[in-house]
């Protein structure tokens, strides 16, 4: 294996760790999320939930398949701002999305092919659900630069 390939495989093995690890942030991050929703959004965050352990567990398969052991979920996160009603939990959820889009969208720079699609697939679906939680959208999902002038307004 040349010295280039095995740069990027491990850029490739970084970026995948960082998104495993923010898909256990996401999934921790829904169940404070869905214990403060309003009944009328608890379906959606109970979706968001799922789609977030769903690719959580591909997320380690890829990182198995690289021989590599998939990072380790924290047994509790730091929340950004007391979530302590419905408008939080609202804007949490969509705390959460953008910080999911932001590794995907360091993912879908480490990777090619498949795995650069899925990634994209990923950041995309994030970007959905942070402006379904957020009731506006931001020019370029996934990109920290933005990140610092985003407004998020809650729409509980």
């Amino acid at each position: 294996m040349s010295e280039a390939t095995k740069q990027q495989r491990k850029q490739q093995l970084t970026a995948l760790q960082a998104a495993l690890a923010a898909e256990h942030a996401a999934v921790y991050g829904y169940g404070v999320v869905g214990g403060r929703i309003r009944e009328e959004r608890r379906t959606e965050a109970r979706s968001a939930y799922d789609a977030h352990r769903a690719r959580r567990d591909a997320l380690a398969r890829e990182v198995r398949d690289l021989g590599a052991e998939p990072a380790a979920a924290s047994a509790a996160y730091a929340l950004p701002f007391p979530v302590q009603d419905s408008a939080a939990a609202v804007l949490f959820a969509a705390e959460l999305e953008d910080r999911v889009a932001g590794v995907y969208s360091d993912l879908v720079r480490a990777t090619e092919g498949e795995l650069r699609g899925t990634a994209a697939e990923a950041l995309r679906e994030a970007a959905v659900r942070a402006v379904r939680w957020r009731g506006e959208s931001v020019a370029f999902p996934g990109l920290a630069e933005r990140a610092a002038t985003a407004s998020a307004t809650p729409t509980a």
